[in-house]
């Protein structure tokens, strides 16, 4: 099949540096999605009465509020809060793309990650999806 020994070792050559490629991939993206898992976002408002963390998936796990909240109607602290939690989905889509990009590069799969996120943590203000 092989005509020489020289061609066979050339193969052999390029599967095994394929098989370390994989292998440092596949080392890369575990170590990723471990400091994924730890990443929060945080953000509070201007006046410093609203402050919120997410968690890596974006959802709400700490919200802070300054007593001044009882002194403005509870339709503007809503919305305050919303707004706030929307930046600290922002804060976490930077941290997920600064790690993306540090482990993967300039990678396909970095963007793809970071895309991903993006869709899921900052949806078009305009589509269906986010009006649910």
């Amino acid at each position: 099949m092989w005509a020489d020994d020289a061609a066979l070792d050339a193969a052999e050559r390029r599967l095994d540096e394929w098989e370390t490629s994989l292998a440092e991939r596949a080392a890369r993206a575990k170590t990723l999605a471990a400091t994924m898992r730890d990443l929060t976002g945080t953000a509070h408002n201007a006046a410093r009465t609203v402050d919120v963390t997410v968690d890596s998936a974006g959802l709400l796990i700490d919200l802070r509020l300054d007593e001044r909240v009882r002194q403005q109607p509870a339709a503007h602290t809503a919305r305050q809060i919303l707004e706030t939690t929307t930046a600290a989905r922002a804060d976490l889509l930077r941290q997920v793309s600064d790690a993306a990009t540090q482990s993967l590069g300039d990678d396909a799969s970095a963007q793809a990650i970071i895309d991903s996120y993006r869709s899921r943590l900052l949806p078009d203000q305009g589509s269906n999806d986010a009006r649910r």
